[in-house]
């Protein structure tokens, strides 16, 4: 690396042109008087855009869905104590979600550390593990080397949050700064005789199977990955909120393994005997509770992460590989044995249980999703918040187009609707739809203030059935009857979208909601749309009266 001119510049100034090398167009925040020279740099940054939230907590998930639809990091700051726990939610789905996030948080005076200063917390130590990484950058002259290197460990590897701390002292502090070059991302592809021992098993397999995660959308290989399951005519199974990554509409499709999978789409990995999982971590929800890759199976396992590998299951051939990559040098093998009866098997399950033809007995929830896949752009970008709605959603919706959802593996309620607002801001020329059910949206309600503000037109959904609904369904398997904490009160979400200065609807029949659709899809800020619905209905396969029969047996 050539030697770079030093550059006399206060500390927070040496922040902004690190996010200026990176390209980076946004950063979101609650303002705190801790980092007031950061923002006072970034006021005459006129490259990047401040965009101010009502909460902490719904700056850091539309930080995390702007980073999930930009695949750059998600820049976001707040103060001290008090703005870093609130906005710890984010971090923490970005962690689980594998989203590269850089987190600028005010610090107390350094001479004022270990006295319990006014909003005092060990920023990097609170952090410490639910990020990649975490820092207090203590000396001004080495802002440019800490801050450059957060972004680079954030997109580097398996992506993910990092956090830097910045005691206020430090921040108008100047002093000679110089930079290195913006991070580039090192894509390692597996060796010659890795890929001869994948070959050499996929041969020797009656039924493969793929299973394909957010590595893949990381690196972009979704074409690298239908261009390979094409090819070998091996099935694809999406993991855990990751639907986008395969097209759902395709031969090779068999479902996605989530929430409440449909027995039929477990059955594709039951029945599997080499099971090649690509860019995922195999999570809890993936692979049902741990339970589902036997040791009868042979696995493959490649990822980005050595870490990752053994993590939770001992992969008979494990190898560290940018998805892409790998995908690539995969394409290049040809196998004797043809999979496409296998394939065609456990499409056509899939095809039987994910079915949309909808009639008027069914609950508004299905009646729903059917004409949003009528009715929105197949590039359209979804989001969802945490609840039982999303059901309807995983198991119904057909993603066809790489790069259209947005959701939290972490499970975290409230945000659906911040998410919606990041995926806008990253590709304004996109419908964006975010959908929610009452308990998660009132959790970062306030967020809406900031869409109007800011002139963000999402749509977003609300099942309001009031009550915490994904709880409630367990409560009804467990205590039956017990009925305790989940109900919730009256809101007119639709009002409440009004006092903002959002549109508001409030709809109880699909012809009510299909009017409602049109008008929102037209308008210029954002909207809501309340859909009133039936709480015995809690679920994509139960009622509450089934649950509860079903407990008397």
């Amino acid at each position: 690396m050539a030697l770079q001119k030093k550059v006399k510049m206060t500390a927070a100034q040496a922040i902004v042109e690190c996010m200026k090398l990176e390209e980076i167009k946004h950063a979101f925040c609650v303002p705190g008087e801790s980092y007031l020279p950061l923002l006072d740099a970034l006021h005459d940054a006129e490259s990047i855009e401040v965009v101010s939230t009502r909460h902490e907590g719904g700056a850091s998930f539309i930080a995390e869905g702007y980073a999930k639809a930009t695949l750059k990091p998600g820049v976001v700051m707040a103060t001290r104590g008090v703005g870093a726990a609130n906005l710890s939610i984010g971090v923490h789905t970005a962690y689980q979600d594998s989203t590269p996030m850089v987190v600028f948080l005010g610090q107390v005076h350094s001479k004022f550390r270990g006295r319990e200063g006014f909003q005092e917390v060990d920023l990097d130590q609170y952090f410490k593990h639910i990020a990649k990484w975490s820092v207090e950058v203590n000396d001004p002259e080495r802002m440019p080397e800490l801050v450059q290197r957060a972004f680079r460990i954030a997109q580097t590897g398996r992506p993910g949050p990092v956090i830097v701390s910045l005691p206020e002292n430090v921040l108008p502090a100047q002093a000679e700064m110089s930079f290195g070059p913006p991070t580039i991302k090192p894509k390692p592809a597996p060796s010659i005789e890795e890929v001869k021992r994948i070959e050499n098993m996929l041969s020797k397999a009656t039924n493969p199977l793929i299973i394909a995660g957010g590595g893949v959308k990381s690196s972009q290989a979704e074409e690298s990955l239908l261009a390979f399951a094409g090819k070998s005519s091996i099935p694809v199974l999406a993991a855990f909120r990751r639907h986008d990554v395969f097209p759902n509409n395709h031969a090779l499709y068999c479902g996605h393994l989530g929430l409440g999978t449909n027995k039929e789409v477990l059955q594709t990995v039951k029945d599997a005997d080499v099971i090649l999982a690509i860019g995922t971590r195999l999570s809890e929800v993936t692979t049902q509770d741990y339970k589902i890759i036997t040791s009868d199976k042979k696995l493959i396992h490649i990822d980005i992460d050595y870490e990752t590998l053994g993590k939770v299951y001992s992969p008979d051939i494990g190898i560290v590989a940018d998805s892409g990559e790998a995908l690539e040098k995969l394409t290049e093998l040809t196998f004797a044995e043809s999979w496409t009866a296998w394939a065609n098997e456990r499409n056509a399950a899939y095809q039987q249980v994910s079915q949309l033809n909808v009639t008027s007995a069914d609950v508004i929830n299905k009646q729903i999703i059917a004409l949003l896949e009528k009715k929105l752009p197949k590039d359209a970008v979804l989001t969802n918040d945490a609840g039982n709605f999303a059901g309807w959603l995983h198991s119904f919706y057909p993603f066809t187009k790489a790069r259209t959802y947005v959701g939290p593996t972490s499970g975290a309620m409230g945000y659906g609707m911040p998410a919606a607002l990041g995926a806008k801001l990253a590709s304004p020329d996109k419908t964006v739809v975010s959908l929610s059910g009452d308990g998660g949206f009132m959790m970062t309600a306030q967020e809406l203030e900031t869409a109007v503000r800011y002139q963000v037109p999402v749509i977003s959904l609300v099942f309001n059935n009031n009550m915490y609904g994904t709880i409630r369904m367990h409560q009804e398997i467990h205590y039956p009857e017990k009925v305790i904490a989940t109900n919730l009160g009256e809101v007119s979400f639709s009002k409440l979208a009004n006092s903002v200065g959002a549109d508001g609807y409030t709809v109880q029949t699909l012809i009510e909601f299909e009017s409602a659709l049109d008008q929102a899809l037209h308008n210029e800020g954002p909207s809501v749309i309340e859909i009133i619905t039936d709480g015995e209905n809690i679920s994509v396969s139960s009622t509450i009266q089934q649950l509860r029969d079903r407990s008397k047996k």
